[in-house]
């Protein structure tokens, strides 16, 4: 029953693979180490600052209290 099969055609062999790049000096990793948690924590801190609308005083605004509403009417 060989007519019931298909044929198998073998694929070409895979090219060797590139060689692989040297690895950086150990001092450059840590300065890029470094460099890359500095940018980090300033991200972070702009972000802490962005959320912060009022002063250490707080919300000095007299609020309008006897004004009617949806939600207190």
């Amino acid at each position: 029953m060989g007519f019931l099969k298909p044929k198998v055609v073998m694929p070409p062999p895979m090219p060797d693979p590139a060689p692989m790049p040297t690895p950086p000096d150990p001092e450059g990793v840590e300065e890029m180490e470094a460099l890359e948690e500095e940018q980090k924590r300033l991200r972070n801190k702009k972000g802490r600052k962005a959320t912060i609308l009022t002063s250490v005083l707080g919300d000095t605004s007299t609020p309008e209290l006897n004004t009617p509403s949806l939600l207190g009417g």
